[in-house]
């Protein structure tokens, strides 16, 4: 329980970002990784039914150049449900019921794992299947080339093909500050664009490596002695959460609100001892 709680803040994380920024990203998204061309777009209510716990993140009628309507649902997914197959089809009967149009149904993966869920279901009165895309089989140059600092950020988690790494973050990063204005929105992008990070493999050091050449980002943060006491203070908590209140890694990554990675680390280092 407390990892699945666990797993459950970090995905709201990302979901809250998604959804702040999805205004702005989703044209992009419906363009150059689902691959649709879209004449008229008209946004609909996500309240498919009320009894529902989870709205669609979303939700629109359609029209493309070749003059076919349909309603066109985008889902973002970081954990790899193999329940997600029947969440899916019970909006794909909802909408189908409410608006008597064809029904299009996409989950975009952000996670650069190969999910395994199913995305169909055959019995012998219902057959059912979505489209499952993986964000990092796009190239992150598609979002670079946006104007838009909320879609620039999506190349973190893109394909960065053959290029170094550290130059594709560096390029990301570059490219953000370029074209924001102020500093809050500067720190509000990079702190989003940080917690991204965490849905890659093997690039948070290039990441870290690249953030310190942005010279107005949080001065504090960036400052060495400054990490280094955060990280002390952080220590020391997990520490006494594992010996005197004898927590398991998952709750005391959860309370100390640290990587569950990190309180493994704090507990091999204390076995040692």
């Amino acid at each position: 329980m407390p990892n699945q709680n666990y797993n459950r803040k970090q995905a709201s994380q990302y979901d809250k970002i998604i959804k702040e920024n999805l205004e702005v990203t989703l044209p992009v998204i419906i363009r150059d990784v689902l691959g649709l061309d879209i004449l008229l777009s008209e946004e609909l209510p996500d309240d498919v039914q009320h009894t529902k716990e989870r709205k669609p993140d979303a939700l629109k009628k359609v029209t493309d150049t070749n003059g076919n309507t349909y309603v066109l649902q985008v889902e973002f997914q970081v954990e790899d449900e193999k329940e997600m197959v029947y969440r899916m089809a019970e909006y794909n009967i909802m909408l189908m019921r409410r608006y008597q149009l064809p029904i299009k149904q996409y989950v975009v993966f952000l996670k650069d794992t190969n999910p395994i869920m199913p995305t169909s279901l055959e019995t012998e009165h219902l057959k059912f299947d979505f489209t499952l895309i993986r964000i990092s089989e796009a190239s992150y140059k598609l979002f670079l080339r946006s104007n838009n600092p909320e879609v620039k950020m999506l190349g973190i988690l893109a394909n960065f093909g053959k290029e170094d790494s550290y130059q594709a973050v560096k390029s990301i990063i570059d490219g953000i500050q370029s074209i924001t204005k102020g500093d809050f929105a500067e720190s509000r992008y990079f702190k989003q664009l940080r917690i991204f990070v965490q849905l890659r493999s093997n690039v948070e050091q290039q990441f870290e490596k690249a953030m310190e050449t942005v010279t107005k980002f949080f001065k504090e943060e960036n400052d060495f002695l400054y990490r280094k006491g955060e990280e002390k203070k952080s220590h020391a908590v997990v520490e006494n959460l594992i010996i005197k209140l004898g927590l398991t890694d998952e709750q005391a990554a959860e309370v100390a609100e640290v990587d569950l990675a990190y309180v493994k680390k704090v507990r091999a280092e204390l076995n040692k001892k």
